[in-house]
């Protein structure tokens, strides 16, 4: 495969191809940041991917007090998936279950969409008919009583199609702690990109797959081409260099937001350098039959 060189680290001329989500997002708060963020992570576990999760999650940014409707410590969270119905069945069972049931939560929408989610007139028959409907600025909340005094949640939250995921980056090293060491660089910068998240353990995924499988049933089997344990057979893509490979998979409220999220990532893993860091750098595509979102490293190098 054709490349280019940053700072000694090989760049395949490849692209990332990604497909359209719909998405969604809420502001959990509560009285201190460790339960804004349990909350958050709780809500947000099993959705890694909606091969078998039914979404894909994350937390895309903390809230300081100054920026959540409440004035307390909070976390945005984002949640995706491959339609509007999917992605309301799997943000009220969440809420009810994960945001509902932790101490101190209050919910509040986090973005404007085509769409709206009834989440908070979902949850609301909690209540037991003991709930009161409260309009505040235009926007509608319902207090929900509860055993440590009441839970806030906004009737309604904006939903839109127009999201993006799969974008993705291949990062190859020499062995597991240079490799680990470059991904979970790349992670990090990640993470500063308003509107993106990487929904899998850490924002990791080890087992890259690809699509069918010589099982019946399987739609999406490990991805061969990058084992490097199957260097030896002839599907491999793997220079003799590699021991190591993970993938970092990222979703984004907007086309844009997963460019720039690869972009830093990019930028992160190439500053480490091939001999603390990624050796090689790659996407995974299914040569542009997958979905209409290509994005070229090329174009997204520093």
């Amino acid at each position: 495969m054709p490349q280019l060189v940053r700072k000694g680290v090989r760049i395949d001329d490849s692209f990332a191809e990604a497909f359209p989500m719909s998405g969604t997002g809420l502001i959990i708060t509560a009285p201190n940041r460790k339960w804004a963020m349990i909350a958050a992570h709780t809500m947000t576990g099993f959705a890694t991917s909606v091969i078998g999760c039914g979404c894909e999650a994350g937390v895309d940014a903390e809230l300081s007090v100054k920026e959540t409707p409440d004035g307390r410590p909070g976390v945005r969270v984002l949640l995706f998936a491959m339609s509007s119905k999917d992605a309301e069945k799997q943000l009220v069972n969440r809420l009810g279950q994960c945001v509902l049931t932790c101490p101190g939560t209050a919910v509040f929408r986090a973005l404007d969409g085509e769409f709206e989610i009834k989440v908070g007139d979902a949850v609301r028959q909690f209540g037991d008919k003991w709930q009161i409907s409260k309009s505040l600025d235009g926007r509608r909340y319902w207090r929900v009583p509860v055993m440590d005094g009441e839970f806030l949640v906004e009737s309604k939250v904006g939903l839109t199609k127009k999201c993006v995921g799969g974008g993705n980056l291949l990062v190859m090293g020499e062995d597991w702690d240079t490799t680990m060491r470059a991904t979970e660089a790349g992670v990090e910068a990640i993470r500063g990109v308003e509107g993106a998240i990487t929904p899998f353990p850490g924002g990791i995924v080890r087992s890259g797959s690809k699509v069918g499988s010589q099982y019946k049933g399987m739609g999406a089997s490990t991805n061969d081409a990058y084992c490097p344990t199957l260097s030896g057979l002839g599907t491999s893509v793997l220079d003799p260099d590699i021991g190591c490979v993970l993938e970092i998979v990222i979703d984004g409220l907007t086309d844009a937001a997963v460019a720039d999220a690869m972009r830093a990532g990019l930028k992160a893993i190439i500053a480490l350098g091939p001999k603390h860091g990624a050796k090689r750098i790659g996407a995974g595509n299914y040569g542009g039959k997958l979905g209409p979102f290509h994005y070229h490293l090329k174009d997204l190098l520093p």
